[in-house]
């Protein structure tokens, strides 16, 4: 019993993930539907009222780049990336898996590198007070910081299915990488 649990941990491990990932994902449904909801209003209000609330273009900016960050994430665990499987489907289980291996820890260098970067231009603007250049003036700290939460989410999640993946394949359980870090593909879907 304790070998099967043994065995079984990096796919609990990537089962939490998704959870995670998907509770995630609701939220940023809910918080796209409330933008939607907020635009339509504005443009009611401008159009009958000839005053809008202001400032819907300006939000609905940071919303879509908050949700896209955190959105990825979910995006990996659901294995929905674009990847061009042109050879890799005609190899055999392990060498799969090194592919899958591969593109998880690029995703995760490139993931860190966007969060390095992101790291210093919230710090900028939270040290010297940057606001965006609108009727709003947001302070721009807080929409960066949401952004930046989610590449470091991202970081986070593509390291967590590279540990996953290489446990897997540690474990000789090349089919199962697929599950957990392969491409989805048209077979899959139809089943």
């Amino acid at each position: 019993m304790s070998e099967r649990r043994a065995q079984s941990w990096p796919m609990r491990v990537f089962g939490l993930l998704s959870r995670i990932n998907y509770a995630i994902a609701l939220i940023g449904g809910v918080v796209l539907l409330a933008t939607v909801i907020f635009i339509l209003v504005d443009i009611f209000l401008r159009q009958f009222a000839d005053r809008g609330l202001g400032g819907s273009d300006e939000i609905s900016g940071y919303v879509i780049a908050g949700v896209a960050a955190w959105g990825f994430s979910y995006a990996l665990v659901e294995r929905a990336h674009v990847r061009i499987d042109v050879l890799t489907g005609q190899l055999p289980a392990a060498s799969r898996a090194i592919f899958d291996l591969a593109a998880a820890a690029s995703l995760t260098f490139v993931a860190a590198l966007v969060t390095s970067y992101g790291w210093r231009v919230f710090h900028r603007s939270w040290e010297t007070g940057s606001r965006a250049n609108t009727p709003l003036e947001t302070p721009l700290w807080i929409p960066q910081s949401i952004w930046l939460a989610g590449w470091a989410w991202l970081t986070v999640v593509a390291a967590m299915v590279s540990i996953c993946i290489i446990a897997l394949m540690l474990m000789q359980r090349f089919d199962t990488v697929q599950s957990v870090g392969g491409i989805g593909s048209e077979v899959e879907e139809e089943v």
